[in-house]
């Protein structure tokens, strides 16, 4: 698994994906995360601007990414 450390209180999922380097833009992470591709804490997340916390997990195509501070 994956870890990404947070530098605030939170991040976007949206944001999420591009750090990790999961899309190459926003407008790819607008787009996979409307498909339903992205799931937070095992559920299908449809919202880019979902706010992702310490402890939530995050499953995109296999990859599996735990938000840490």
């Amino acid at each position: 698994m994956e870890k990404l450390v947070l530098r605030s209180e939170y991040i976007t999922l949206g944001q999420l994906l591009k750090a990790q380097g999961l899309v190459d833009k926003g407008s790819d992470a607008r787009e996979v995360i409307l498909n339903g591709e992205a799931s937070v804490n095992g559920e299908v997340e449809t919202r880019r601007g979902r706010k992702l916390y310490e402890g939530d997990h995050v499953s995109f195509r296999g990859t599996e990414i735990s938000v840490v501070r």
